[in-house]
């Protein structure tokens, strides 16, 4: 039997759905904090960890909006004789805007049959590339850019930056408190980011390119 809930988590499992309905995808951790009062985003955090102990929801670490709820989650399909094996290779998640951010759709397009360890680090799935900002580094529009997943970054690495709602590949440089995502492309200005007011994630470093999605993979 399920443990059942404290009125303060009920309040958060209350504004996930609700939000999840309202606007078809979950709140981040700083939406749940201003909509509930909450000092900081971390006490939204142990909320949420608290919910997935209780088994209500389920969290994908590293996502900013990486809340999902088990009760709308389709039943998985027992596999019978003769069945297709699973998919193989690196999973194409969404597209992602090489230029000014944009809202980035989540779920896997197709499978692309590279194995992770092609790319060094291995990559842990792809992005399709939209616009040119990056094109003086050779990521170009439609190409498929290998994603190695983590939230460790060295000064000058090419990233995968999550900014709210948002989705963009670029440079990162940081001094303090202050991150510069720089784009590769003269035409476009960088993007400015205090970390003492906004949120960003890092979703991943750039680890190779498939020009034109087209498997023709640059290491």
């Amino acid at each position: 039997m399920a443990r059942p809930l404290t009125p303060r988590q009920q309040n958060v499992y209350d504004f996930i759905v609700k939000t999840m309905n309202d606007l078809g995808y979950p709140p981040t951790r700083a939406e749940i904090s201003r909509a509930l009062g909450f000092k900081s985003p971390n006490a939204a955090e142990e909320h949420l960890r608290a919910l997935e102990r209780k088994g209500v929801i389920r969290v994908i670490r590293g996502t900013s909006r990486g809340i999902r709820l088990p009760a709308q989650e389709p039943e998985p399909v027992q596999a019978s004789a003769g069945a297709e094996e699973p998919p193989q290779g690196l999973p194409i998640i969404g597209e992602v805007a090489a230029g000014s951010p944009i809202l980035a759709a989540e779920h896997i397009d197709r499978y692309c049959p590279l194995p992770p360890d092609y790319f060094t680090p291995r990559a842990d799935y792809l992005l399709r590339v939209r616009g040119l900002s990056m094109k003086d580094v050779g990521i170009l529009e439609g190409d498929l850019l290998a994603v190695h997943r983590t939230d460790r970054v060295r000064d000058g690495q090419i990233v995968v930056a999550r900014l709210e709602d948002e989705v963009t590949v670029k440079r990162f440089h940081r001094q303090g408190h202050r991150v510069t995502l720089e784009a590769e492309n003269a035409d476009f200005a960088p993007i400015e980011v205090d970390l003492r007011q906004d949120a960003l994630d890092i979703e991943g470093i750039g680890v190779g390119v498939i020009r034109g999605g087209n498997g023709q993979a640059l290491g």
